[in-house]
């Protein structure tokens, strides 16, 4: 039989959270009711409730009500973008750009740094800083404050540490992009999903979410990932007016492929939202390894990350950003660039309409390099079905908050010849 022991909060906290790290308590294993507990070890209940609340604050124990408090799962990754490349099976799960419409790492790199880096200099090369400025500033609801992430996804994981406190509730699209996903929930935050529909997340959605208590809401304008939708001008008001009614609320956008963008960028952020930021990565246009972004944001939020990306902790490498200097100047880098926008573009449109002939329907996407497919069954028959003849495909559900998707999203980028049309047959056949 389990012993728990202890005089004081702190002390059975410590216990219990031993038992779990040596095994003997495992996840999904319920602790004895605070009555109880407090009686078997001669404690006020108040002293077991603090105990539990603070496992609960550690992430190592859930409480649930009527149900009691439980052992938490160990945090895991989840599903993540890339990592179904070697298969057999002609890729269309993996979410990555085309390589072929990258720019060269040799030619990024080919402008040195006139001199070695080092701790206590300017985390922030002023040419990329004012290129910062000059990219993100007419969307911000205020001059921003520019500061630079490891990509998009670290810009949000340290947005949500700098604003938000574990258990806070965060605003997402539901369906929502897979890395976003980890990032919120390893760092301890709720999800709260969000509606949406081909113009973006849904206003009564949004504010039924906001009602529940979410400290933030995390929202990408266009290309969203998975489903490729937009936002409209007129959804882009709507939702900003739901948020003036929610100024204590942090605002964070995502717009994840600017870079590559084919629709113009509406902001939704309102003038009365103190905390709030625009997050622009290079990763579509430039490359996933470059690990930039570009985070615009009000001077307090501004001055909370640079706790954590100052000249001896983390900031970015200064030969990063002189890569990106490069990439969002150089006339090669540039036409590269506006290949990659025309050709996904096309891909997209060309795969849309073969699925049309095939009589599978689908919502024609305004950006990125995804299709997103509804189906009328459940998907993991259909993707089965796919992989037997010859298609990987990534499942939707894999991307749900709080629905459960019956759908499919088809990565674009790699298509060649007349797949397009290949796929869209097999697909109708497996349907």
């Amino acid at each position: 039989m389990i012993k728990i022991k202890g005089k004081s909060a702190q002390e059975i906290a410590d216990c219990i959270r031993a038992l779990v790290q040596n095994g003997e308590l495992a996840p999904g294993a319920s602790l004895p009711p605070v009555r109880e507990l407090a009686e078997e070890i001669n404690v006020n209940r108040n002293t077991v409730a603090a105990a539990y609340q603070r496992l609960v604050t550690a992430g190592i124990a859930l409480t649930q009500g009527r149900h009691g408090t439980t052992i938490c799962q160990a945090p895991q990754a989840g599903e993540q973008e890339g990592l179904s490349s070697g298969t057999a099976l002609i890729d269309l799960a993996d979410g990555n750009p085309n390589p072929l419409w990258l720019p060269s790492v040799a030619s990024l790199l080919a402008g040195a740094l006139p001199r070695p880096y080092l701790y206590g200099d300017d985390t922030v090369l002023p040419e990329l800083r004012a290129l910062g400025q000059q990219w993100l500033a007419a969307d911000c609801p205020a001059l921003p404050s520019i500061e630079l992430t490891h990509g998009a996804v670290d810009a949000i994981e340290r947005l949500a540490a700098a604003l938000l406190v574990p258990g806070d509730g965060v605003a997402i699209e539901d369906p929502g992009f897979l890395g976003t996903i980890n990032a919120l929930r390893l760092g301890g935050m709720r999800t709260l999903g969000v509606e949406i529909d081909r113009h973006g997340m849904t206003p009564a959605s949004l504010e039924a979410a906001l009602v529940k208590g979410a400290r933030a809401v995390l929202i990408t304008p266009r290309a969203h990932n998975p489903s490729g939708c937009s936002l409209s001008s007129k959804r882009a008001q709507q939702l900003k007016k739901v948020l003036a009614r929610f100024p204590e609320v942090a605002v964070i956008v995502d717009d994840h492929f600017g870079l590559l963008n084919e629709t113009p960028y509406y902001s939704v952020i309102p003038a009365n939202t103190p905390r709030w930021a625009l997050v622009r990565s290079v990763s579509k246009g430039l490359g996933p390894d470059l690990r930039v972004a570009f985070v615009g944001c009000d001077n307090d939020t501004a001055a909370r990350l640079r706790t954590r990306l100052t000249s001896g902790m983390s900031w970015v490498s200064h030969i990063l950003q002189a890569a990106v200097i490069t990439g969002l100047t150089s006339a090669e880098s540039l036409a590269r660039m506006e290949e990659a926008r025309v050709g996904y573009a096309r891909l997209r449109n060309e795969l849309c309409t073969e699925l049309a002939q095939a009589g599978v329907a689908t919502t024609a996407p305004e950006g990125g390099f995804n299709v997103w497919i509804a189906l009328p069954r459940d998907a993991k028959d259909v993707a089965y079905e796919l992989a037997k003849k010859g298609w990987l495909v990534r499942l939707g559900t894999a991307f749900d908050i709080e629905g459960y998707s019956r759908a499919i999203r088809v990565t674009v980028s790699h298509l060649k010849n007349d797949q397009a049309k290949a796929f869209a047959q097999d697909l109708q056949a497996c349907l």
